[in-house]
């Protein structure tokens, strides 16, 4: 009985050590991560907290990015985002050159312009966040070590700002430089989370992430006197930007000489 046995495990090590050298030797032993630079296109739907929630509402991200990705699935680049959004909540804003008939409909704030005429200026947030990033991509199958949970962490410099936009000039008290003393310039450092699926297709037709970041700035006012609340906007802040993230990704990955044969 015994000598059965033996022969039986001697014979499953031998087929199986066949196996693997046959896979070995017709290329299907299992394959390893892709490496190279990726170009990038990132969009960001953000709900603000914090500080970031008593002056802004719900806005937008788009930018692009460079990275590399090596092979053992790390990543390491650089992106620079737009920050984009028209829901405003500065209550006090403006209110020393309005009248007591002026009103906000909107993101429209009503003015009497030099021709005597009721007019609706517009103001948006605008500004944006550039840093550096680096993570790592852990794949869900051994066999596809391309798709995976990226975590990706980023640390840079953000900047944001009232955009009041008086296109025809026609309100002289925020004309030229006099509308920094409205426009709540605020800048500083920010770190960024983000973790989601990733997919790197094998033809490299599809290639994309979907998932939740989050962006923390330690920013602080940088404007030296505020003409409608009549004091220093230099108060240290924390803004807030979390929501959902998607990525898509045009990667210039390095082939093997063997792909290349092959192909």
């Amino acid at each position: 009985m015994r000598i059965h046995v033996f022969t039986f495990l001697f014979l499953f090590v031998a087929a199986t050590v066949r196996g693997q050298d046959k896979d070995r030797l017709f290329g299907n032993e299992a394959p390893k991560a892709k490496h190279g630079f990726i170009l990038a296109t990132n969009g960001n739907f953000d709900i603000p907290a914090a500080d970031m929630a008593k002056r802004f509402g719900a806005s937008y991200r788009l930018g692009p990015g460079v990275m590399y990705k090596t092979s053992s699935n790390w990543f390491l680049g650089a992106k620079f985002d737009f920050l984009l959004g028209s829901k405003i909540k500065q209550d006090s804003l403006m209110i020393n050159i309005t009248d007591r008939y002026s009103a906000k409909s909107g993101g429209l704030y009503e003015f009497v312009s030099v021709n005597n005429q009721r007019i609706g200026i517009p103001v948006y947030e605008r500004g944006y966040a550039i840093g550096l990033s680096a993570g790592k991509l852990l794949p869900l199958n051994k066999l596809r070590p391309d798709i995976g949970i990226l975590l990706l962490t980023t640390a840079g410099f953000m900047q944001h700002r009232l955009n009041i936009f008086d296109k025809d000039k026609a309100v002289p008290q925020i004309r030229g430089n006099l509308v920094k003393g409205y426009d709540r310039l605020t800048n500083g450092a920010f770190i960024e989370q983000f973790a989601g699926y990733t997919y790197f297709s094998k033809y490299q037709l599809i290639n994309f992430s979907i998932g939740l970041d989050c962006l923390v700035g330690f920013t602080q006012g940088r404007r030296d006197y505020l003409y409608d609340v009549m004091r220093p906007d230099n108060a240290k802040r924390l803004d807030i930007l979390y929501g959902i993230r998607a990525n898509w990704y045009i990667p210039i990955f390095r082939k093997k000489s063997e792909d290349m044969l092959f192909e």
